[in-house]
């Protein structure tokens, strides 16, 4: 098997496990609080990684360092904050429309083919979306709405990786993010008694509360240790294979999700809701059978 691909099917199960355990934790925490904890830790496991064996890459294009970083802390808190707020196997199918969005970007930048059958394949992919939100009525939920939103600045990060993969180490790039992932929640956190924000932007500058009880320290820290791991690996897997097709081995990921849901009590998918998972695969399926 492709090294690439086995990474990432790793990488999927472990954020599928992930995300469960973040909705555990929303009953406790905010979802910024979620991401600034998880980031924080993972700053120790990726440092203690890179002591034992030293980054030996050039480097250079430290903006892009940056840039990656940045959108992986706006994906990440759009994507901890649908998790908390619907269904986990949506939450983490409309996260998963960034392989769709990876095909584009992988298109107009990293000047990979997109045929016309590629193209049919994210129409039918999108499609898939509109069977998951059910935006009747020219609606759509808020929260479904970062949710697709969240999955394209998931797109845009992995993005980046082609661009620096031969100047950094992997965990370089992970550390990049999980630096910036820590450094804004701070930031926000310290801003957010003097801003008023509207109802839609709460979510963003919740009180920092200090967990006291010591089973939401040892969750914090399970869910730490194994996203840093998913991320390590979803980076290797990128940097190894094409940016479309390890994007839709990321597909794997929702049937755990909605198990790992089910289990925690959400209600399960209704027909309309399996359509759009089952469409979103397969537009994924026919991407990586173009390439």
């Amino acid at each position: 098997m492709d090294s690439g691909i086995l990474f990432m099917l790793l990488s999927a199960l472990i954020s599928a496990l992930n995300g469960a355990i973040t909705k555990i934790l929303s009953d406790d925490l905010s979802a910024l609080e979620i991401v600034f904890f998880r980031n924080m830790i993972g700053i120790v496991l990726i440092l203690w990684a890179l002591r034992i064996k030293p980054h030996k890459l050039v480097g250079g294009k430290i903006h892009m360092l940056f840039l990656r970083g940045f959108l992986g802390f706006v994906a990440m808190i759009l994507f901890f904050y649908t998790i908390t707020t619907i269904p986990l196997g949506e939450a983490i199918t409309l996260n998963k429309t960034s392989p769709l969005f990876v095909s584009i970007l992988a298109y107009y930048f990293l000047h990979e083919h997109l045929s016309k059958r590629s193209i049919l394949a994210l129409l039918i992919g999108f499609l898939g979306i509109v069977f998951i939100t059910k935006p009747f009525g020219m609606s759509i939920s808020y929260e479904h709405f970062l949710g697709i939103l969240g999955g394209f600045f998931a797109a845009t990060a992995y993005a980046t990786i082609k661009k620096i993969k031969d100047l950094y180490d992997s965990r370089v790039i992970v550390l990049s993010f999980v630096v910036i992932g820590s450094v804004f929640p701070a930031v926000l956190f310290s801003i957010s008694p003097y801003i008023d924000a509207p109802a839609s932007l709460e979510f963003l500058f919740p009180e920092f509360i200090l967990p006291k009880s010591l089973n939401i320290w040892l969750l914090i820290g399970f869910m730490a240790f194994i996203s840093t791991l998913s991320q390590w690996l979803l980076t290797k897997a990128y940097s190894a294979s094409k940016a479309s097709i390890i994007g839709v081995i990321s597909y794997t990921n929702i049937p755990f999700a909605i198990g790992f849901g089910y289990m925690l009590g959400d209600t399960f998918p209704d027909i309309l809701t399996f359509c759009g998972i089952a469409l979103i695969i397969l537009g994924g399926v026919l991407v990586s059978k173009t390439k």
